[in-house]
């Protein structure tokens, strides 16, 4: 059996394999269509009785080896890049929900997953229930329907920072007969790989860490293979029944451990398009490459910045970062991020939203941007910004104190990172 490469590798070497005479680097294949000899071999292509390329909506070689660069991190065994973290989100439960469906969902979510779950889907028919991350297994079982496809959660929420128990989630979600979707943005595959936990599809808004430099937005979703869809056929019809788009084909049947991903694309995609372009899907490789140097940089500036604001409790009121002794998750991210788990710090002021709108004001290069997780250090205030359509309720709910700000520690130097604050928090 061969030797299983480590992630550091994988970053930099997966997905690519060129052979005698071809590029060392993943070319950009920017084409949007691709040449066949026969009528007969395109026929094939779409009938998907083989596989290749022939329309980039579908697929493409560039996006497909970063695609699979991911899935080997995550140790999934299919990979399909999106056009943004939200697309991936979206097809991850669509891909096994139609109207008439409904799904389980950690309340600690983005407020933009928040939208789409709650208010866009609802409008397709497809329900949710949302209950908190916190929640015992009994009360996790009562929101479940006869009729529920799916359980989903963050591994680290974004902008609350709490920590999903993955194993509890996963037990009840397979007690149910359903997969558990896992977005692993915040901490990447270098700091948790939920499949190992027992999640079964994992999801990532490309756009944060994965790219780091805040230049493409993407998505991706993973699946690990690992769940049994024919045991549950009867719940899943669209993967273990047939296509009449594709002359009664049996995703299960004819795919195995890639019926999912296979059904994603062929389906999904063909009719939704939300493909990543092949010059996003490179600068995403380049940025894939050094995501086992960046993420430790990123925790352990982070780890530096959470502890000097705790040591200022005159000025702050409150510290939520996982990898401070005492917070509410430091055992959880003990045991599935024991090595870290992000760069992003949450943090209320005394004095509430409006010092905090004062202090982001006055910060010099930590600067304020709607994004999170690259390279430079940012910060946004979620109640004013990416989650004002929400009620004060509804952020409560979702984790989301209106004095919340989120801090993206970039991997500058962290002891200017600390100064811009100091500044800040004195004028």
């Amino acid at each position: 059996m061969a030797k299983q490469l480590k992630p550091e590798t994988l970053c930099v070497q997966a997905g690519w394999t060129p052979t005698k005479g071809e590029p060392r680097v993943l070319p950009i294949y920017q084409s949007t269509t691709f040449k066949y000899d026969t009528s007969e071999q395109m026929a094939r292509l779409f009938d998907l009785e083989e596989s290749g390329y022939f329309y980039t909506r579908l697929q493409n070689p560039t996006n497909d080896a970063v695609a699979a660069k991911i899935a080997a991190l995550e140790g999934g065994v299919a990979g399909m890049l999106t056009s943004s973290g939200q697309a991936a989100n979206f097809y991850a439960i669509f891909n096994i929900c139609q109207a008439g469906d409904h799904f389980v969902c950690s309340s600690a979510i983005y407020g933009g997953t928040f939208n789409l779950f709650g208010v866009t889907m609802k409008k397709l028919g497809i329900d949710v229930t949302f209950v908190s991350p916190d929640a015992s297994e009994e009360e996790l079982s009562a929101a479940f329907r006869p009729e529920t496809k799916a359980l989903f959660g963050e591994t680290v929420s974004n902008p609350s920072l709490e920590v999903l128990d993955i194993e509890k989630f996963a037990r009840v979600a397979h007690a149910h007969g359903v997969p558990l979707i896992v977005d692993n943005t915040f901490p990447t595959p270098i700091n948790c790989r939920p499949f190992e936990w027992g999640a079964d599809i994992v999801t990532h808004s490309t756009t944060k860490y994965m790219d780091g430099h805040a230049v493409s937005v993407g998505g991706c979703v993973v699946d690990s293979g690992n769940f049994d869809w024919e045991a549950h056929a009867g719940k899943f019809p669209g993967l273990c029944t047939p296509d009449e788009s594709y002359h009664g084909l049996t995703y299960t049947k004819a795919f195995g451990k890639m019926a999912y991903i296979t059904k994603a694309t062929a389906q999904l995609m063909r009719d939704l398009g939300s493909i990543q372009s092949p010059m996003n899907a490179f600068l995403l490789n380049l940025g894939l490459e050094t995501l086992h140097l960046r993420v430790p940089r990123h925790c352990a500036n982070a780890q530096r910045v959470a502890e000097y604001l705790a040591a200022h409790p005159s000025e702050v009121a409150w510290v939520n970062y996982c990898g401070l002794p005492g917070n509410k998750y430091y055992d959880l991210a003990q045991k599935y991020m024991p090595h870290g788990s992000c760069g992003v710090i949450a943090f209320g002021l005394k004095g509430g939203r409006e010092r905090s709108i004062k202090f982001m004001d006055a910060l010099k290069f930590v600067a304020i941007v709607t994004h999170v997780a690259d390279a430079r250090s940012c910060v946004l205030h979620p109640a004013s910004h990416t989650h004002r359509q929400m009620t004060d309720e509804q952020l409560l709910e979702a984790g989301v104190r209106p004095d919340l700000i989120r801090l993206s520690v970039g991997i500058e130097s962290a002891d200017d990172i600390i100064d811009d604050i100091e500044q800040a928090l004195e004028s």
